[in-house]
């Protein structure tokens, strides 16, 4: 009897916990939900600019503005482009976070002043794309600015040198700026996770005689992989979805050497040719590539261990449910 009545109560409070989600529920369906469902949509009409109200799906060939976009080379080179900038500014990045994280963490060495450093590397981050934007642009300005008088009086060059209309330089600059723009807040979300880790593993290396290179590498790793997949789902989700710096800083240039997938989609639907599907086509397939590349990285650094249980439950599992069927025939 006491049992029933404490299952009614925790019914009848349940109806909080529904209350409480709403407005995110709400907000979600608004502002999330709906955009992509109407974007997904968009892809599959002959929908072209904000006042065309009235569009129709496509008849014959629902896939044309799909194999459009893909045909286009200007997409593929901006996939290109979003691909190696990410590559070139992840690695180092998540390379100094974990160096950071290792100096701050370190149990055997005691950092003074902490809190300053970490506000000093986390600050890029806080701001505005718009304001690096304007800062690196005019770092690296032409014939003058502080890059090139530092390589002029240095005698590294004889003369200025516009970075500007160079490929390779434009690709750097902005993989740079993202590196230096994330590193911090990468750091910190490696820390947080590090403070998560029980002491008692790390007192039960040191017991053991265990150095900081193996601490780091045999515990703090392994304990850091859910931490380690956040990052990496989030930095790709963001990486191929670059958009600010690459559009602010060179307006994809030169040459379209550093437009990416989402400056090229920004294009179709707003530089003056309002082609809503296919931006919309674009943004689909771009979402395609960055949901597959997150299967993978779940897959690849997935707990082999627990994986492995599983199956093996599994099939204990099917086996009992064939042993008594078996019991059930005889």
């Amino acid at each position: 009897m006491k049992s029933a009545q404490s299952r009614i109560k925790s019914i009848s409070n349940a109806k909080y916990g529904y209350l409480f989600a709403l407005p995110f529920v709400i907000v979600y369906l608004i502002f999330h939900f709906y955009p992509t469902l109407y974007t997904t949509v968009l892809g599959f009409t002959d929908c072209q600019g904000l006042n065309n109200t009235e569009w129709n799906l496509l008849k014959g060939n629902i896939f044309a503005n799909y194999s459009a976009i893909l045909s286009n080379k200007t997409f593929q080179t901006a996939v290109k482009n979003t691909i190696i900038i990410w590559i070139m500014n992840f690695i180092p990045q998540i390379s100094l976070a974990m160096l950071l994280t290792a100096w701050f963490t370190a149990r055997r060495i005691t950092v003074k002043g902490q809190g300053i450093f970490k506000v000093i590397f986390y600050m890029p981050n806080i701001i505005t794309a718009a304001t690096i934007a304007i800062l690196f642009r005019a770092l690296f300005s032409y014939p003058t600015g502080p890059v090139n008088d530092l390589l002029v009086s240095s005698g590294i060059r004889e003369a200025s040198y516009n970075f500007a209309i160079d490929k390779m330089a434009a690709k750097i600059i902005v993989a740079f700026i993202q590196f230096w723009t994330w590193y911090g807040y990468t750091m910190i979300i490696l820390i947080s996770g590090v403070l998560g880790i029980s002491p008692d593993i790390y007192e039960a290396a040191d017991i053991d005689g265990a150095n900081g290179m193996q601490i780091f590498f045999q515990i703090t790793i392994p304990n850091l992989k859910t931490v380690l997949l956040y990052t990496l789902v989030t930095s790709l989700i963001g990486g191929l979805n670059m958009f600010d710096i690459p559009k602010l800083f060179l307006q994809g240039g030169p040459d379209n050497a550093t437009k990416t997938a989402s400056v090229f989609i920004y294009e179709q639907a707003f530089s003056g040719k309002y082609l809503y599907n296919r931006a919309s086509a674009a943004s689909m397939l771009m979402f395609v590539v960055i949901a597959i590349c997150s299967a993978i990285l779940f897959y690849l650094m997935r707990d082999k261990d627990a994986a492995a249980l599983a199956k093996m439950k599994k099939q204990e599992r099917k086996a009992a449910k064939r042993a008594q069927q078996a019991q059930g025939w005889r």
